[in-house]
């Protein structure tokens, strides 16, 4: 069973470009894990800074993202200590690798964010730039940026060297995942198989 492989204390980071499907993944993922055993919670980093946003009066995470630079540096300091703290089962932190706003791009997960959190593992899930472009029109839950398939793509090389310098900053291995259509189950298998300890790494 997959639940017997899975390493304890494991804090997996994953991240994604809005549009990419990365929420669904990890659902279906975890789902399948608790299933087997392993007991595994989603800790939404942008949902514990809203609980703290809100006492701002801030009442959603579209508004949130307009705050200042240093409103959402404080907030996201608190939310990751108060993910830190969490010991009793094994966590999935699903987050954003940058948050764009009017000053430019603020990273997500910042190196002071990182040593809070001291993740095990990091996981990207993508997928082809077109495919991004047409979820992103089709969702209407959401108030998303409007942003070209150019955008998307710049975005995305953005994002791969963004958590190619957070493995270097951790020391965390990571993983991309790419969840293009028709294969979602392949990319929930592969977010599963990255929370199973290999027998090389016991």
């Amino acid at each position: 069973m997959e639940g017997n492989n899975i390493q304890s204390n494991t804090r997996v980071v994953v991240v994604g470009v809005p549009g990419v499907g990365k929420t669904t993944v990890i659902t279906k993922a975890v789902e399948r894990l608790n299933q087997s055993g392993s007991k595994t919670q989603v800790m939404v980093f942008g949902s514990v800074m809203l609980d703290e946003a809100k006492k701002l009066g801030v009442k959603d995470r579209d508004e949130m993202r307009k705050l200042s630079v240093n409103t959402q540096r404080l907030l996201q300091e608190m939310a990751a200590k108060d993910i830190s703290a969490v010991r009793s089962a094994n966590i999935v932190i699903d987050t954003h690798l940058f948050i764009n706003t009017s000053e430019g791009r603020y990273p997500g997960m910042p190196q002071n964010l990182l040593d809070i959190l001291s993740p095990t593992q990091l996981v990207m899930i993508s997928a082809d730039p077109e495919e991004i472009f047409a979820r992103r029109m089709q969702d209407d839950t959401r108030n998303r940026d409007l942003i070209s398939i150019d955008g998307i793509k710049n975005d995305l090389e953005v994002a791969t060297i963004m958590i190619a310098t957070s493995s270097v900053l951790t020391g965390a291995p990571f993983k991309i995942i790419f969840n293009n259509k028709d294969r979602l189950h392949d990319a929930v298998s592969e977010l599963v198989e990255v929370m199973s300890v290999k027998g090389e790494r016991d």
